[in-house]
Parts: C-alpha cells; sequence; structure tokens
C-alpha cells in the first residue's frame, strides 16, 4: 500500500501543472516504468474547481474604454424584424378593416393631368438648350473680344475695353438665363398648381423642373466664370487641372449638354470622371431593385398609410391633441420605412443605374449619413448632388464675398426651405409654408447640435445622432405628412364636404 501510494503521489506530482497542461517531460505508469511524454495522451488536472477565471482586468463590451468595439449586427437585424412584424400587424389589420386597398383605377387621375404632365415633362428640357444658344452667344462674343485685343496688340487682361466688355455682356446674359431659368420653374408651377389635380404627377413634374432649373443655374455660374478665365488667363491655373481636356469655349456644344442634361448630378463641369465602359448586368440589377422598391412604396402607403391619415382628419380637425399625438407616433414608423425605401431607391438603385448608363465615374450619391453625429453632418452627407450645389453656387460666393460662415449656411436653408415649399405646396395645392419652416428650423438645430458633433469621445455624437433621427422621424416627416394631407382633403375631400 505504502509503495502503491507513493507511486501514485510522484505520478501526480509530475502532470499537475496550470491550464491543464503537463510540465514534465515524463510520466511514470503505474507499475513504476517512465514514458516520454509523446507516447501518452497527457494526463489532465483532477483539481478543475481552481481554474483562474478572472486572470486580469477586463471591461464589458459595451463600456467606452472597452478594447474592441462591438458587432451590432444582431441588434440590427432584430430591429428590422421588429419594424417588419410590427408594420406587417398593422397591415393585416388594415386588411381585415377595410380589405384590399390596392387599385389603379380608385385613383383620381384625370386625362387632363396625363397630358399636361407630357407636355411638361417634354417642354422644360428646352429651357436647358436654349441656355446654351445664350452661352454660344456669349461664348462668340468673348473670343470676338480676344480677338480685337490681339490685332491691337494689348493683352486681353490689360484691356480696359476688354473688361468693360465682359461686364456688359455678363449682365446680359445673366439676365438672359434668369429669364429663361424662371420661366422653367414659374410656368411648371403655374401649371401644376391650377390645373394638374393629382399629387402625384403635380410632384414628378414639379421635381423635374426644379432639377432642370438647377442645372440651368449651374450651367450658367459655371460657364460664366469659364469664360472670365478665358479673358484673363492669368486666373486660369486656379481651374481644375480636369478641366484641361475641355478648356472653354470647346465646352459650349449640345453633345455636352445633353450629357450634362442626363447625367446624375446637379453641377455642370465640362468635364467629368467617367468609366470606360457599360454594365449593362449591374443596370439590370439596379432597375429591377428600383422597381422592386416602387412597388413595395405604393403597397405600403396604399395599405397602410392612407387609412392612418384618413383615420387622423377628424382628430385634427377637432383638435384632439392626444389622437393627433398617438396617430403621429403610429405614423412614424411607415413614414420612416417608406423615406428609406424611397432614399434606397433613388440614391442607390436608380443614380446608380443611370450613372452606369452615362459611364458617370463619380457616384458618391450620399455617404453614411444614418451615423451622423449633428443635424448639420446629416445634411452635409444624405444628398450629395443638393450639397455639392449649394456648396459650389450659394455657400462659397457668400462666404467668398464676405458673409460668415453661419449666415451663408443659414441663406442656404432658407433657399432650399423655397424649393421644398414649391416641391410639396405646389402639387398639393397648398402653399401651408411647414416645408418652408421644416428647413428654416434646421438652422437652430444645426448649432445646437453642432458642440455635440465637436465633444471627445463617443456620448456627444450619439446624443447628437439621437436628436437627428428624434427630429427627423418623430416629428418632421410625419407631422409635414399630416399637415398637408390634412389641408388636401380640406380643399378637395371628405373634410371639406363636412
Amino acid at each position: 500500500m505504502a509503495t502503491m501510494s507513493s507511486t501514485m503521489g510522484s505520478s501526480e506530482l509530475l502532470s499537475i501543472h496550470a491550464n491543464d497542461k503537463v510540465v514534465s517531460d515524463v510520466s511514470t505508469t503505474s507499475n513504476g516504468s517512465a514514458t516520454p511524454l509523446g507516447s501518452r495522451k497527457p494526463t489532465r488536472s483532477r483539481y478543475r474547481h481552481v481554474a483562474a477565471a478572472h486572470s486580469r482586468p477586463r471591461t464589458s463590451c459595451l463600456s467606452h474604454d472597452s478594447e474592441h468595439a462591438p458587432s451590432f449586427l444582431g441588434f440590427r437585424n432584430l430591429m428590422v424584424i421588429v419594424l417588419v412584424v410590427m408594420n406587417l400587424r398593422l397591415v393585416v389589420e388594415n386588411f381585415m378593416k377595410y380589405g384590399v386597398l390596392i387599385c389603379i383605377r380608385c385613383h383620381d387621375y384625370r386625362k387632363q393631368d396625363l397630358i399636361l404632365g407630357a407636355v411638361l415633362y417634354a417642354l422644360v428640357p428646352c429651357h436647358l438648350f436654349v441656355a446654351y444658344i445664350i452661352e454660344l452667344a456669349a461664348a462668340h462674343q468673348a473670343k470676338g473680344a480676344i480677338g480685337r485685343a490681339k490685332r491691337n496688340d494689348v493683352k486681353p487682361q490689360d484691356s480696359a475695353q476688354v473688361a468693360k466688355s465682359f461686364k456688359s455682356t455678363w449682365r446680359t446674359i445673366a439676365w438672359a438665363h434668369a429669364i429663361n431659368a424662371t420661366l422653367s420653374l414659374a410656368v411648371t408651377s403655374v401649371v401644376v398648381y391650377g390645373f394638374i389635380h393629382h399629387p402625384l404627377i403635380g410632384t414628378v413634374s414639379e421635381v423635374h423642373a426644379i432639377i432642370v432649373w438647377l442645372k440651368i443655374c449651374s450651367y450658367a455660374f459655371t460657364n460664366r466664370d469659364l469664360r472670365h478665365a478665358l479673358l484673363k488667363p492669368d486666373s486660369a491655373s486656379s481651374l481644375p487641372d480636369l478641366y484641361s481636356a475641355c478648356p472653354y469655349p470647346h465646352n459650349i456644344t449640345l453633345g455636352n449638354l445633353s450629357y450634362f442634361w442626363w447625367a446624375p448630378t446637379l453641377v455642370y463641369q465640362p468635364v467629368y470622371p467617367r468609366t470606360s465602359s457599360i454594365r449593362w448586368l449591374f443596370v439590370a440589377k439596379r432597375v429591377a431593385e428600383c422597381l422592386s422598391l416602387s412597388v413595395f412604396i405604393w403597397f405600403a402607403s396604399a395599405q397602410y398609410a392612407a387609412p392612418l391619415l384618413h383615420n387622423s382628419l377628424f382628430k385634427i380637425a377637432s383638435l384632439d391633441l392626444p389622437s393627433i399625438l398617438e396617430r403621429l407616433m403610429k405614423l412614424s414608423t411607415i413614414s420612416l420605412i417608406t423615406w428609406l425605401a424611397g432614399f434606397f431607391a433613388i440614391f442607390q438603385s436608380a443614380l446608380n443605374a443611370l450613372a452606369e448608363i452615362m459611364m458617370f465615374g463619380d457616384r458618391e450619391f450620399y455617404t453614411d449619413w444614418w451615423n451622423s453625429p449633428s443635424v448639420g453632418a446629416y445634411w452635409r452627407t444624405w444628398n450629395k448632388p443638393v450639397y455639392h450645389f449649394m456648396r459650389r453656387h450659394i455657400y462659397s460666393p457668400l462666404v467668398a464675398k464676405g458673409w460668415s460662415s453661419h449666415a451663408a449656411s443659414a441663406w442656404v436653408f432658407v433657399f432650399s426651405g423655397l424649393l421644398h415649399e414649391l416641391l410639396v405646396g405646389v402639387p398639393t395645392h397648398n402653399i401651408l409654408g411647414v416645408a418652408f419652416i421644416g428647413m428654416v428650423v434646421q438652422i437652430p438645430l444645426i448649432f445646437v447640435t453642432l458642440p455635440l458633433e465637436k465633444m471627445e469621445g463617443i456620448s456627444g455624437k450619439v446624443l447628437g445622432n439621437c436628436i437627428f433621427w428624434v427630429s427627423f422621424c418623430l416629428v418632421g416627416q410625419p407631422l409635414a405628412a399630416l399637415l398637408y394631407f390634412f389641408a388636401w382633403h380640406a380643399k378637395y375631400g371628405s373634410v371639406s364636404k363636412n
């Protein structure tokens, strides 16, 4: 017994080690013979209850001082599932109450609306070609001025006559462009407001007119600076190197303008970065996405949002504030879902398909706006085509004239508010000023959340992101939708009949 006990004790001492690893080069069998380590399985420790579970200082993975940022993929999936289930339940509830509400013939499409919408869609781009004729005349005048200066052996930049002629010509050209651009937008707005009843057809016509109006403005301002650089060669060095492939006035051609007309940008350049080929399979996928999401938006709006809006009309008419708040919160989810679907359909699918067809290289139509740490960051990242236009043609010129950055930013939002009011108020035949006020209110929100964006650490950015989402999803869009929907029915629908 003593010999066996001694043998077992030596075997145990040789096999005990940290983390269940054998530290001895040999082990002893029960009969006392030595066995090399590699010739048998290592003996595990019998003391399993003493393992060090807490061996070093560590932090919770959601803490700010965590060594590694955790992935929130699971939470994202959970949120998507919850949103789908919650809204699907309401869709089923509406189906049980009202039946199938998807109906093409039920929409109040009038023959006059379709005809006028088609005529406007065909005629509005003609203003772009009027802008081309204006710029063609201006380029001819600039080349003539340079020719006269050379015949007189005077440099264009040193010629007072050339400078005077340029200023006089620019005033004339500016007035011509202003009248042309104003007519393109004013005529469309008058026709939509007075003669196109259906809001969707009116909205498409108004969006098209605003896009063309912005393109005309960019075409005029850019060519004005290019013409100035031509007359003053010393300033030509400040032009982007990219423009040297098509210097002014070689860019004043119908082909160049036609490309700008269809290019997915609001900012005119003589030359754009281009791709080498068209991937038609890529185009087909993006078109399929756009069509699928459009059908989804139609379904969600008709089967879910429309009954909810209709049920809110008399609550608003009677100023039942608790019921209005409840409807507002219920509307916020479907408003957010349809808006996100519309964002993806336009900025990811439609614009990428158009860019591929046009071989347009710069496709940063948006960045990660959903992570915006402030309201200002959202407006800088979610709609890059509009942001580029506002910064290039409004903000930067105002700052160059001595405006402060805050004043220039405020004017950008005032200007954007006017466009939003045209975009929403004209098709619904109700100029309420809600869309305009909604944009102007962004100014104080930007100043409030700007310090949060600049704070050290993540807390300020998280708070700023929450303020952005609450102001945008819970208050902004649903409230505007309720007010314009109520105004429409107060003028044409069920509320006006009571």
